[in-house]
């Protein structure tokens, strides 16, 4: 396992300072958060305890962006998290958000590869390529810091196109069954 697939070892001090055990120098959470960004996993534990306290400072991450004006998360969503915490959800939005995110970063890992793969007529229109490009820009932005996208073309980090047949399922339909049955797991609570 090379150093960049291990967790990136994050000791915090008593003095509530953050160390990072591969460089020997002092963190800030925005350095974190920039660790994260590139792709990283980080795992921040207590040097005197041994605590994990990645899932703390994670969530004070967030809570610092969201408090800045950066919103991600619409406040609709932040209502319903607070709920789950007194409902029987609890147990079942875990799994719930992991899937989410997980369709949608495989959403626009086909939404980035049928960009690029697909001959498209509008090419020969002026100011065409400028569009994609801005396009895929955007689509990149959005989609930074979420590590796992499979290889695509262009993409920072990508190892190539994707393998020949891979994605040619149906995804509308396995995207279907799994909101389904997370519909019905939802139903029983």
């Amino acid at each position: 396992m090379s150093e960049t697939d291990k967790p990136l070892l994050i000791k915090r001090y008593a003095s509530r300072r953050l160390y990072n055990t591969e460089t020997s120098d002092y963190v800030t959470l925005e350095d974190i958060a920039g660790f994260i960004r590139k792709g990283r996993e980080v795992q921040i534990v207590d040097l005197k305890t041994g605590d994990d306290l990645t899932r703390q400072y994670l969530l004070q991450i967030v809570a610092e962006h969201e408090s800045k004006g950066e919103n991600v998360l619409p406040v609709n969503v932040l209502t319903d998290l607070v709920r789950s915490y007194a409902t029987g959800m609890q147990a079942v939005m875990p799994q719930f958000l992991a899937s989410s995110f997980d369709m949608l970063r495989e959403s626009q890992a086909k939404m980035m590869e049928n960009l690029s793969h697909f001959p498209n007529p509008m090419v020969n229109i002026p100011g065409f390529e400028a569009l994609r490009k801005q396009q895929e820009a955007f689509l990149k932005s959005m989609m930074s810091g979420m590590p796992g996208m499979p290889g695509m073309p262009g993409w920072p980090g990508s190892t190539g196109p994707a393998p020949e047949g891979e994605g040619k399922t149906d995804d509308i339909a396995d995207i279907k069954k799994q909101l389904a049955e997370l519909q019905a797991k939802l139903s029983k609570l």
